[in-house]
């Protein structure tokens, strides 16, 4: 496309094409050009350079690269614009995202301003095999808006469909499942509402989770961080019925550090009384990570235990993994496979952030659990998980089958 349609089309859709009022901008743009005007307009508002003889150079096709700076200007000025011209800069600021980054820009700037609203979300369609041996074919939808209250306050939902169960036509409700407000101040945060946990190395272990309280986030210097938090664990059900773990009130520490060479992580919480199988207890649940980078390599292991359950039962994972998705590029691809001893105690239900049957973390038994990822296509994935060998331990333990789900994600 050549320059002066291009910069007409943008200024037009910005609401700054009207007549000319300056004084001629460019010694090669005419007064009597029909994108005189368009030209001025963006000149005027200091998106627009030229060259350094003072030329426009209308009729040379223009680059992604130069958009991106225009785009950039546009950017740097958006305090002046209205809603909707904040919105059409938003969208060319998604164009040309690569062509910014290599100018060192942030996308995601346009987002934090009050007004403007972003969208995003998932969805999956899923064959997953129980432990039962039981196959289940179903689908899910979920649809994140982030807004800006102002340069440091955010507001997120998160709207999540049931799991739809096609072969016998049940679920789909729709319900809001993640609601949450994010101050920022210097370098630390405090976000308040329903959020995301995550603790652990592994998908298995309170991965995804959601939390009901507040949390303090505070930088540790450029490599480590610092989380406090106070609730209840939202996704975490009892193990039986009549249990109440998902009522206990608890508190929450974890901190991560980043040595390049390593990365380590140590995650606490405790739990106020709760029910479980008719007597009354509470949990204090203590742990670390290790993950060790390889280059396209990793090792990783995890080790927690709760010392306030009968017999102090606890759960340890060792495992290698190898590459990294990228949802954009297509066949790139990362797996990764790890060893499980698990007792009895440490886990409740739907702890986990794994798509496989949890029942083989509810009980005593030791396993592998291998997972992976391969994009497709730009934004589609496959993804799988199978946990297998599973071995039962003690006499209240039974043989579990292997369990495994694939599915295909969409982002958008």
């Amino acid at each position: 496309m050549k320059k002066q349609w291009m910069l007409l089309a943008a200024a037009a859709a910005l609401g700054w094409g009207g007549a000319a009022q300056a004084a001629n901008p460019f010694t090669d743009v005419p007064r009597d050009s029909w994108a005189y005007g368009a030209v001025e307009a963006l000149a005027a508002q200091g998106a627009l350079a030229g060259y350094p003889d003072g030329t426009f150079q209308g009729e040379r096709t223009l680059t992604r690269y130069e958009m991106a700076q225009i785009t950039a200007r546009l950017m740097a000025r958006e305090d002046r614009l209205d809603a909707a011209q904040r919105a059409d800069v938003a969208r060319l600021a998604e164009e040309y995202a690569d062509e910014l980054d290599a100018l060192g820009v942030r996308v995601t700037r346009l987002e934090k301003q009050a007004g403007t609203i972003s969208w995003s979300g998932d969805s999956r369609m899923r064959y997953k095999r129980s432990t039962a041996g039981d196959g289940t074919w179903d689908g899910r939808v979920r649809i994140t808006a982030q807004a800006a209250v102002n340069e440091n306050t955010t507001v997120t939902g998160r709207f999540t469909s049931g799991n739809v169960n096609w072969q016998k036509d049940s679920g789909g409700d729709v319900k809001m499942d993640r609601m949450n407000v994010r101050h920022d101040f210097g370098g630390a945060a405090l976000v308040l509402g329903r959020y995301e946990i995550d603790m652990g190395t592994q998908a298995a272990w309170l991965a995804g989770s959601a939390f009901d309280g507040a949390e303090l986030y505070a930088p540790l210097g450029e490599t480590a961080s610092l989380r406090l938090g106070f609730g209840r664990f939202k996704d975490a059900a009892p193990d039986d019925p009549a249990g109440t773990f998902d009522e206990a009130e608890a508190f929450y520490a974890q901190a991560k550090a980043d040595f390049s060479a390593v990365r380590l992580g140590v995650d606490f919480f405790r739990t106020s009384d709760f029910t479980e199988y008719g007597a009354r207890r509470s949990a204090q649940v203590a742990g670390a990570n290790v993950t060790v980078p390889l280059g396209r390599f990793r090792l990783f292991g995890d080790y927690y235990a709760d010392t306030d359950a009968p017999g102090s039962p606890r759960v340890w994972a060792a495992g290698a993994g190898y590459g990294a998705v990228d949802r954009k590029k297509p066949g790139t691809f990362g797996i990764d496979a790890a060893y499980y001893h698990v007792e009895k105690g440490v886990y409740h239900q739907y702890m986990t952030g794994l798509d496989i049957d949890d029942t083989i973390f509810l009980q005593d038994g030791h396993f592998w659990l291998a997972t992976g990822d391969v994009t497709l296509l730009p934004n589609l994935m496959l993804h799988g998980e199978w946990a297998f060998a599973y071995r039962p331990d003690g006499a209240g333990a039974r043989d579990l089958s292997d369990a495994w789900e694939l599915s295909l994600v969409y982002k958008f």
